[in-house]
């Protein structure tokens, strides 16, 4: 029999880009900027994305590399109010096996020229089978692939 358990855990990461809320935030709401940045780790494949930004929508994200899992990332969008704020929730599945539930708070600030993004996450990690250390650092390396997509081109740009 599996042993079956669920950890609780939050977090908070703060970051600053040197460009505009319109900007930051259109990053995070138009397919094709959003994807630039949402695809995993250098070396991981992303085999499907499906991004519907409105409320109701969905967000699906599968990555992968071989001879490893495929992280499947499911999100429906639950509050968005353009250039201040984005609220979903997800599931997060390694093969067959769901890992965790979440919900996520995405703010977003001027400060001078550019933005104070303000990210905030609740996770329920099921089961031992992911931890908020691990959420966490992806979070923040996932943060950090946003501020190279927006010093490489505008959010909306084809990738170079």
């Amino acid at each position: 029999m599996t042993e079956h358990s669920t950890d609780h855990a939050t977090f908070v990461v703060e970051r600053t880009y040197d460009a505009a809320p319109s900007r930051v935030f259109a990053a995070w709401a138009e397919p094709a900027a959003k994807q630039r940045w949402f695809s995993g780790p250098d070396g991981w494949d992303q085999p499907r994305y499906e991004l519907d930004f409105r409320v109701g929508g969905r967000e699906v994200s599968r990555v992968t590399t071989p001879g490893e899992p495929t992280y499947t990332y499911d999100a429906t969008y639950h509050d968005i109010v353009p250039e201040r704020r984005i609220v979903y929730a997800y599931t997060m599945d390694r093969d067959d096996t769901r890992i965790s539930v979440s919900t996520a708070t995405v703010e977003f600030e001027p400060a001078g020229p550019g933005t104070r993004l303000v990210f905030t996450e609740q996770d329920v990690f099921l089961d031992g089978h992911d931890k908020v250390e691990y959420r966490e650092h992806g979070t923040k390396a996932l943060l950090n692939s946003l501020d190279a997509a927006l010093r490489e081109a505008p959010a909306g740009a084809p990738a170079s």
